[in-house]
């Protein structure tokens, strides 16, 4: 980690993301609960050595006293371990212009952080804040950030000034005052435009304000399920391109941060590939984990790769032909979006036996986004991937018809992983599913050789075999026994 203004930025956040086969070894039910996700984060702080801790406010009944519950159960561990200054938990509200019937959490989260101050003030006797960090997802304007700086600047601390009843007697004279003082707000960038834009919609938050470092979220799943693979990488890089450049010239320390999962697909971040994907996304800070990467692989290996991660060498952003690359987004999506739409029956048929990790509606946005084409509504990232390795068709090889031969040539060049990636995803194809979309096959076999994996092959034929006789009892199991020997749900 890396000191900036007397705070470390972590280069590792665990999050709550479901992907994960293997139930974690402190719960009793797979479907994680509220209280479950309180001792899931004490885990990952004490035996998995990650730094922080994202705590999704979205999409559930809000626990507000998690830093409570923190320090008053694992008191020993925090004492060492303080909050705020060595272990870190990061607040992900709702969009209140995207997720209108949420909005109100957004201001019951704000109005939590300095009662979260007061427990940690109390149990440190110091003045760190615990909780100073939150993450606005689906980003699209400099506004949507500034909003809730603003908002917890001047009606959650700024209340404290207001008078009661016309009296001498100020809400910090009643009840205490209010810390800390502002906030960093941590914007998430989603789908294509916000994040091509990311950089002049930071810069523009940054004009005003006294800020000497920001961090930057970029989303890896969603691009992928909206842009296929390949689009998802040219994004980020295009994205990370730009926000070097904006901190070189602004002198304001940007730290970005990757949502990468576990599948290919999702950002290929496992316990066994932290070196070659800390290689891919160059300019890179901070990395998820999520939950298969902590759940499907043994504690050594886990710990072992965070560790790597924390302790890595931050090289800076290289540059990519943002004209070719753009070019080659436009056609490669366009050819994967028409396979999805073909595809988008048997996705929704088999989604619903996919099983759940979280006990709660996870946040909505682009992990529910719905296509305008024929009204075709597909799941969420995790759920959308687990469907489609489940009948043998990896999402990583979809749209790869599209590709040129220059096509291949620019990627080899640009994404560095590309082979590797598209190796890894092929170990679960299936080459006879009547479901493969036409070219794909032979289009994937000029890139990589097809080196499958037997055992899973045999279970995704099954899996379809239910599905047309529609004999689903074993469905559910049949998927899980796939996940397992890829070590990752979806």
């Amino acid at each position: 980690m890396t000191t900036t203004t007397n705070r470390k930025i972590p280069r590792t956040m665990s999050t709550q993301h479901p992907d994960n086969v293997t139930t974690p070894f402190f719960v009793d039910n797979p479907e994680l609960s509220g209280e479950d996700e309180v001792r899931e984060a004490y885990y990952i702080y004490s035996n998995l050595g990650c730094a922080e801790q994202m705590w999704d406010c979205e999409g559930k009944e809000v626990d507000n006293y998690v830093v409570k519950k923190l320090l008053s159960r694992y008191p020993e561990y925090f004492i060492d371990h303080q909050l705020g200054r060595d272990r870190f938990l990061t607040l992900r509200v709702p969009n209140p212009e995207l997720e209108r019937t949420e909005a109100k959490i957004l201001l019951e989260t704000l109005d939590s952080i300095p009662r979260s101050y007061d427990i940690a003030s109390m149990f440190y006797q110091d003045k760190t804040p615990p909780i100073f960090e939150i993450i606005l997802p689906m980003t699209t304007s400099f506004e949507s950030i500034d909003n809730i700086y603003q908002y917890y600047r001047d009606f959650v601390v700024g209340q404290q000034h207001q008078r009661l009843g016309g009296r001498d007697l100020t809400i910090a004279d009643w009840i205490g005052p209010f810390h800390p003082d502002r906030i960093n707000v941590i914007p998430l960038f989603e789908d294509r435009e916000g994040m091509l834009q990311s950089a002049e919609i930071v810069r523009r938050y940054l004009q005003d304000k006294k800020i000497e470092h920001q961090r930057v979220f970029l989303a890896r799943s969603d691009p992928a399920v909206n842009y296929g693979q390949i689009g998802a990488i040219i994004l980020n890089k295009i994205a990370l391109w730009r926000l070097h450049l904006l901190a070189l010239d602004t002198g304001v320390a940007i730290y970005p941060i990757i949502g990468a999962g576990s599948a290919p697909f999702r950002g290929n971040l496992r316990p066994d590939t932290v070196q070659r994907v800390a290689e891919e996304y160059k300019g890179a800070y901070t990395f998820t984990i999520q939950s298969a990467f902590k759940y499907d692989y043994p504690l050594t290996e886990a710990a072992q790769a965070i560790q790597f991660l924390e302790q890595r060498e931050i090289v800076p952003a290289t540059q990519i032909d943002e004209i070719k690359g753009i070019d080659l987004l436009n056609r490669y999506s366009a050819e994967y979006n028409n396979q999805i739409m073909t595809l988008a029956p048997i996705i929704n048929r088999i989604s619903g036996h996919i099983p759940s990790r979280r006990k709660r509606k996870l946040h909505v946005g682009l992990f529910g986004y719905s296509r305008s084409a024929g009204g075709v509504t597909l799941p969420r990232a995790i759920t959308f991937t687990a469907a489609l390795y489940s009948i043998g068709i990896p999402p990583e090889i979809l749209g790869i018809n599209a590709l040129t031969h220059d096509d291949v040539t620019f990627l080899q060049d640009n994404y560095v992983n590309f082979t590797a990636d598209m190796a890894d995803s092929v170990r679960y194809l299936d080459p006879d599913s009547p479901n493969l979309p036409d070219g794909v096959l032979d289009a994937i076999q000029s890139i990589v050789p097809l080196k499958i994996n037997d055992k899973h092959r045999c279970l995704t034929q099954r899996i379809s075999q239910e599905l047309t006789t529609c004999n689903t009892k074993d469905l559910t199991e049949l998927i899980l026994q796939a996940g397992n020997i890829r070590k990752f749900l979806g």
